[in-house]
């Protein structure tokens, strides 16, 4: 219900802008070019900040973060004498939850390069379909993708709480 309110306000608004843009007084004209151009300008600065991220994940973000938190869990399990039980049974969750993801990562990596990798077809019907097919492709490996970052910052969290935690035994 809400996205259709949403998505009938869009097109109302891009209607008025079209209809002041081609139609309007000078000032109807004006504002619509502003509007028009802000609204590049943001989906522009959208665009910067994916081309952004992606390059960070080319380059091993989340590789970098993910051994960070191996170096982080090898200096609680070294100094496991003092600890108790508890911690260390969270620690070893904490463990399986990052080997999980790096194994998430390493899924998504290959499916990047796959991506990558796919020859493109020869006849105009076959690129039309694959080209719908590697864009849903590319949608599926964004929001798996946006699923790990999330997970690595939970998981980030959670290390930061229970080093909180060993460092106050």
């Amino acid at each position: 219900m809400i996205s259709k309110l949403i998505k009938y306000g869009l097109i109302l608004v891009a209607g008025i802008l079209i209809y002041n843009f081609f139609f309007g007084d000078a000032s109807e004209k004006k504002q619509a070019k502003e509007v028009i151009g802000k609204a590049g300008d943001a989906l522009g600065a959208t665009w910067n900040l994916l081309k952004s991220e992606k390059q960070k994940f080319d380059a091993g973000k989340y590789d970098q973060a993910l051994d960070k938190l191996s170096g982080a869990y090898q200096a609680i399990r070294n100094g496991a004498q003092y600890l108790d039980q508890n911690v260390l049974r969270r620690l070893d969750d904490l463990e399986r939850r990052k080997a999980g993801l790096q194994q998430q990562l390493d899924s998504i990596e290959a499916g990047d390069q796959a991506l990558r990798d796919t020859p493109k077809p020869s006849t105009k019907k076959g690129l039309r379909a694959a080209t719908d097919a590697a864009a849903a492709k590319q949608a599926e490996q964004q929001r798996r993708k946006e699923s790990l970052q999330s997970e690595l910052e939970k998981l980030i969290r959670d290390s930061d709480a229970l080093l909180k935690q060993a460092q106050d035994q």
